[in-house]
């Protein structure tokens, strides 16, 4: 499996990844057992995806079935807006290794540059994004260089082996950089052919900061939950579905997942399928013309689907 080497540590992610938002949390267990089966090695959570605990069960099984070892899997998660403060991250980062029933995560991220009030796991967990669990976002004055700071001393204590973000911007990214003292490995964003983030993707590469993916098929991830604007979806998309044809035998989600990774982008699809997990995972024996890769770039609308702001303008941190 092809793979990215991070800056600091060397180590090695798969190009591509199982993205566990949106699993059913019944059946997790049993997916990610299967994911793993199929040849996943790179599980992407969240604290927020309320399944860590499931999906921890289900890489227990993995490994005492002899499917995998441990050290073949890398496991991402990731702190969420509710845990900013410095006293807050390593207890929540323990918490989560204790759902995985993992002594380290490979990879753990700051979720977003958004601080909430915080709340006690013991009353609601996952908190979310509503304060009262309903309606009310509440928010914190947490600096993110505190919780940055909180973040690197999970490296030193042993609970992370390599940290960085999610869902920041270049000009806040240029900002972490000047008080980093363990520099972000990877920075994961919403990416596709109708938000390509080039330049963003550029700076990455810049300064040697590997680029993670999700929303790799747009507005179909959105589609359940009334988010996904009605912009035309990229799976059913005419141009789309011409590129695809070039390549014998490949989908249009294996074309959309191979335009990020081809590029050095790793991707984190997700599917409650096992037929689409397997087709997701094996999209990378083909090398898309650079005529194609800029022809699904042009599709760019600047449309993003996972925006803070249309929860609460006090949180537009893509404004």
């Amino acid at each position: 499996m092809a793979t990215i080497a991070l800056s600091r540590t060397g180590q090695k992610v798969p190009l591509v990844g199982f993205g566990l938002w949106k699993v059913t949390k019944s059946s997790t267990a049993d997916t990610v057992y299967k994911a793993l089966q199929a040849g996943y090695r790179l599980l992407d959570g969240a604290g927020d995806y309320g399944n860590e605990k499931e999906a921890g069960e289900g890489l227990a099984r993995a490994i005492k079935d002899g499917v995998v070892k441990r050290e073949e899997v890398f496991v991402t998660s990731k702190l969420w807006n509710t845990f900013h403060a410095k006293e807050h991250v390593a207890k929540l980062a323990r918490k989560q290794l204790a759902d995985w029933q993992l002594e380290y995560f490979d990879l753990f991220l700051i979720h977003f540059p958004i601080s909430l009030k915080y709340v006690d796991p013991e009353t609601r967990y996952p908190p979310e994004w509503f304060y009262d669990g309903k309606s009310q976002v509440e928010l914190q004055n947490t600096p993110y260089e505190e919780t940055y700071h909180a973040m690197e001393t999970l490296v030193d204590e042993g609970l992370a082996k390599n940290i960085g973000i999610s869902n920041v911007n270049g000009s806040l990214l240029i900002d972490i950089l000047r008080y980093a003292r363990i520099k972000p490995a990877v920075l994961q964003v919403e990416l596709h052919p109708y938000l390509p983030q080039e330049q963003l993707v550029t700076l990455c590469k810049k300064y040697d900061i590997a680029i993670t993916a999700y929303c790799s098929f747009g507005p179909a991830s959105w589609l359940e939950l009334d988010m996904h604007k009605h912009v035309p979806s990229l799976l059913d998309h005419d141009v789309v579905a011409q590129v695809a044809k070039k390549y014998s035998g490949k989908t249009p989600a294996q074309v959309l997942l191979r335009w990020a990774s081809q590029r050095g982008i790793a991707v984190i699809p997700k599917s409650n399928n096992h037929d689409r997990l397997v087709q997701n995972l094996n999209h990378t024996d083909i090398t898309l013309d650079e005529a194609d890769i800029a022809t699904l770039t042009s599709l760019n609308q600047n449309a993003r689907f996972n925006d803070p702001g249309s929860i609460d303008p006090r949180i537009a941190i893509f404004a």
